[in-house]
């Protein structure tokens, strides 16, 4: 599925598009598509890098396998969208649905927005959420939320000049293994 019309001109839900081989664009500029199990050695990587940027590589555990079978399996539990700029890739967003009761209608979660340093300031950060925000509302999605670090004050600034607006009442809570378990 190609996510940008100005590229591509295709929305095909085969996978492809019409902007040339592998799903990428032919030609220079910003081109956003659905992520395909071609492209898992190159979101290990990007994701390494976030993780880095981050501070977190110590947390990085994926491997192809598991994006395969999580990402592109018989039961996916994320969608992911790629950035490519110039046919390079610049970025990716992973976001998953969810469910609020209080609205009794469906979101959406942006686990991961990435753009690679030497792509950011070109428009790939804001058109990375318009797509998960357009992917999100088309399977009936009511919101989207995701969390920041508070130490990224771009990324925050960014946020908020789209109109996003912290939730400070609410603190992330994780049990992670083995504590998972022994609940």
């Amino acid at each position: 599925m190609c996510l940008n019309s100005s590229t591509c001109g295709s929305r095909a839900q085969s996978g492809t598009c019409n902007c040339g081989g592998h799903g990428r664009a032919a030609t220079g500029g910003l081109h956003l598509r659905m992520a395909s199990p071609d492209d898992v050695p190159t979101l290990i990587a990007l994701v390494g890098e976030l993780a880095a940027f981050e501070n977190l590589s110590h947390e990085f555990e994926a491997n192809a396998m598991r994006f395969t079978e999580y990402l592109f399996g018989s039961r996916p539990r994320a969608s992911v969208i790629m950035a490519d700029y110039d046919g390079k890739p610049a970025g990716f967003a992973v976001w998953y649905p969810t469910y609020s009761t209080f609205t009794g209608k469906p979101g959406a979660f942006l686990e991961d927005l990435y753009v690679r340093p030497d792509f950011r300031r070109k428009g790939i950060g804001r058109a990375l959420l318009a797509g998960v925000s357009g992917e999100a509302r088309a399977v009936g999605c009511a919101r989207l939320e995701w969390r920041a670090l508070k130490w990224n004050a771009a990324a925050l600034s960014f946020y908020k000049s789209l109109g996003a607006e912290p939730i400070a009442e609410w603190v992330t809570i994780r049990l992670d293994e083995p504590k998972l378990a022994a609940l």
